[in-house]
């Protein structure tokens, strides 16, 4: 890795004079709030040498300039809403800047389908201005309501509606980024189609912070489809549940959204939420939504999937209230955590292969002396696991988990899938990284980031270490 110099108080000195006074973080109690991230255990938590909150994409490619001058590192930051550490400083140290003042949204064309934001929009914000318009931005995160949409595009964040839609990735035409060196360009544009040279903005979007910093986001948006039904269908084990992908790929059934939740699950969001779900005993979810622009298609949709699920082996199929279920799903995590500490995985397999991880997960857990409970973006294959601890003490703990992972991850790639479909890698999942990426793919992703980040400036050792 690079060779980097500590802060001193001239470094503040010239910090604040790039961004005015009371936009850079120096004592321990304005620090603190940035130690972390949402997911990351105690063991990645550290505190920033500085916070410096830009205002534009000027001021951080000034700031970028001078770290690469200074030999500092820097370390990109949304919501914070990440879960591998990825917006934590680590050993190199280095300040964290935060884009949470870039929070505007500057352009919304209906008539065109675009919108362009600045990357400290909240997603749900986005959401709720396209519908004000009769509007869809597709990307749909769990973490909606609280992440920023620029961090939704640095970790090309999947979701609710990627069956259909495809991940932020595909939600978004052209960014505006500043380089690791401090320059300032658009990458992408508002096309359909382009061969023009390599597709950089792919490339950033998903790369974590360590290639670019995203400034501004042209995004697609979508006619609202006028007929919306919300199907709960439930089963009485995972696997029966989990047929239904591939039943649905091969009905010609294509919903909008198709996530799973066990019976722990649903159990111990119920507890959660204080919210009777129904057939808490003994169900296991599978939650669609179906969209249509007739309602005479929406009907026939809809009974389709009910004839489906129930020749599968469904207790039951119905229309659900579609506020209560998905506040359901997407309170999955923070209910799981209030029961006690967790490790998350995010595996992902072609999503014929779903149902038979979850058996082979199961099998693993029981010989490692472990248990987890599991929801799914079940129609991408993305498994989400909250892996328990329980009574565990450290040493226990991170020895199982270590074995359920290895043992885990053998299985996920044998299935044809990797280890993070959408929560990334950051510096929690480095080792893993490095122990099932091909060789020759992970040397070429160090080597684009040394030709763009020759310091090793920007968000270093995240993802891999650059030897």
């Amino acid at each position: 890795m690079g060779t980097y110099q500590r802060l001193t108080a001239e470094h503040i000195e010239c910090l604040t004079h790039i961004v005015g006074a009371g936009y850079v973080y120096a004592t321990a109690e304005k620090r603190l709030p940035y130690d972390r991230d949402e997911g990351a255990d105690d063991g990645f938590a550290r505190l920033p040498d500085a916070v410096v909150l830009p205002g534009s994409a000027t001021e951080i490619a000034a700031i970028m300039r001078w770290a690469n001058r200074e030999r500092i590192p820097v370390v990109p930051r949304g919501a914070g809403t990440g879960l591998e550490a990825g917006a934590v400083v680590n050993r190199y140290g280095g300040i964290v800047l935060s884009t949470e003042r870039l929070n505007h949204m500057i352009e919304f064309d209906a008539e065109r389908l675009y919108a362009v934001v600045e990357p400290a929009v909240r997603t749900a914000v986005l959401q709720a201005e396209a519908k004000k318009r009769g509007l869809l931005y597709a990307g749909d995160p769990c973490s909606g309501d609280s992440c920023f949409i620029g961090g939704n595009g640095a970790t090309n964040a999947g979701g609710n509606r990627a069956v259909k839609y495809g991940t932020t990735r595909d939600q978004i035409y052209s960014i505006e980024v500043v380089t690791p060196q401090g320059d300032i360009t658009t990458l992408g544009g508002r096309l359909k189609k382009v061969t023009t040279g390599y597709p950089l903005e792919k490339i950033v979007i998903g790369s974590e912070g360590t290639l670019g910093i995203i400034t501004k986001l042209t995004v697609k948006l979508l006619p609202l489809p006028p007929y919306s039904a919300h199907i709960l269908a439930v089963f009485p084990d995972a696997a029966t549940a989990l047929s239904v992908v591939t039943a649905f790929s091969g009905a010609g059934i294509e919903p909008t959204c198709l996530e799973f939740m066990d019976n722990d699950c649903v159990r111990i969001v119920e507890k959660f939420l204080g919210e009777k779900q129904p057939y808490s005993d003994v169900g296991n979810y599978m939650i669609m939504q179906v969209d249509s622009k007739q309602e005479i298609l929406l009907d026939e949709t809809c009974l389709e999937i009910d004839a489906c699920c129930r020749e599968l082996g469904a207790i039951d199929v119905f229309v659900a209230d579609a506020d209560r279920i998905w506040r359901a799903r997407k309170n999955f995590s923070e209910a799981s955590g209030s029961e006690g500490p967790v490790a998350m995985e995010d595996f992902v397999v072609p999503p014929d292969c779903l149902a038979a991880l979850l058996t082979r997960l199961k099998q693993i857990a029981a010989d490692t002396g472990l248990s987890f409970r599991g929801v799914s973006h079940a129609g991408d294959g993305n498994l989400h696991l909250d892996v328990l601890r329980k009574e565990l003490d450290d040493a226990l703990w991170r020895e199982r988990l270590s074995a359920f992972e290895t043992q885990a991850c053998n299985v996920v790639y044998e299935l044809g899938g990797k280890l993070s479909g959408e929560h990334g890698i950051g510096e929690c999942r480095k080792t893993l990284m490095k122990a099932y990426t091909d060789p020759v793919e992970l040397e070429l992703m160090k080597a684009l980031k040394k030709a763009w980040d020759p310091n090793l400036i920007l968000n270093p050792g995240k993802i891999f270490d650059v030897e």
